[in-house]
């Protein structure tokens, strides 16, 4: 997830050569029945957990038995003099068959790392309604958030962003990612491999929760999702629409509820 590399330091007027631990990140090539269907930049860990929940938010699967098979190998496009490695780490490809060969019909799209990309498959006004009946209450909240920031790895390079995704008996996973919406992918398609009901779920998040994170809550059915950071008004919009939670700014004893408040218990 991360590698070692020689920087020059500046402290206190000094400029000292010294190291500092940089997250890694490579290009990952998704060809679903064929056809290219995604590049993304990502972290090199989780990878068919990321390409399931991805699939499965963009609806070119409904469930995990719609895909036949995945298949994730070195690019067969890598050069080989090697020089598009990265300190060893070589783009990958990966192959994904699936049972309704028609299931992916449009020219491929991009995710950086920067969490922004193209545009999705799904039409926003076609998004469906959340379906559920989880309530949780402040103290909840609060406890998953803080289990959720405890991130060696952040301690250490300072650049990546955390996903949560937690049930009634508490942590199902998280995950870290150079990207927010790719560490939510890879936290979906964890629920699916392990028979999750994302109705009965909340998902919390270290950064910014936009437009792209509540769609791919409402794909999934999860009818909270909880963030340390701030949220956009396009994403209140679309949640509140959808009958979603939406909690930014959650920090020590403060937190603001943007809609969906009825889903969150007060006991004070």
């Amino acid at each position: 997830m991360y590698i070692t590399v020689p920087c020059i330091k500046y402290d206190n007027g000094l400029m000292v050569p010294s190291s500092h631990e940089v997250v890694m990140e490579l290009p990952l090539a998704v060809f679903v029945n064929g056809r290219h269907a995604l590049t993304a930049m990502v972290s090199p860990t989780m990878l068919e957990e990321f390409i399931i929940g991805f699939l499965y938010t963009e609806r070119i699967i409904r469930k995990l038995e719609d895909i036949e098979s995945l298949h994730i190998e070195k690019s067969k496009e890598e050069n080989r003099d090697k020089k598009e490695k990265v300190d060893g780490v070589s783009p990958l490809s990966a192959s994904v068959l699936t049972k309704d060969p028609f299931s992916i019909m449009l020219s491929g799209k991009t995710v950086l790392s920067g969490c922004g990309g193209d545009t999705s498959y799904v039409d926003a006004d076609s998004l469906p309604k959340i379906q559920s009946d989880l309530v949780t209450d402040v103290s909840t909240i609060k406890s998953i958030m803080k289990e959720t920031l405890v991130s060696d790895l952040h301690t250490r390079t300072g650049g990546i962003h955390i996903v949560g995704l937690f049930g009634p008996e508490g942590k199902i996973c998280i995950i870290e990612d150079i990207g927010r919406h790719n560490a939510l992918d890879r936290a979906i398609g964890y629920g699916l491999k392990h028979s999750v009901d994302f109705s009965r779920t909340i998902v919390t998040c270290s950064g910014r929760l936009s437009s792209e994170m509540v769609r791919k809550c409402l794909m999934a059915n999860i009818p909270i999702i909880a963030s340390r950071g701030a949220t956009t008004t396009l994403a209140i919009s679309m949640g509140k629409q959808a009958g979603l939670t939406i909690i930014g700014f959650v920090r020590s004893q403060k937190m603001n509820i943007y809609i969906g408040a009825e889903r969150i218990r007060n006991p004070e």
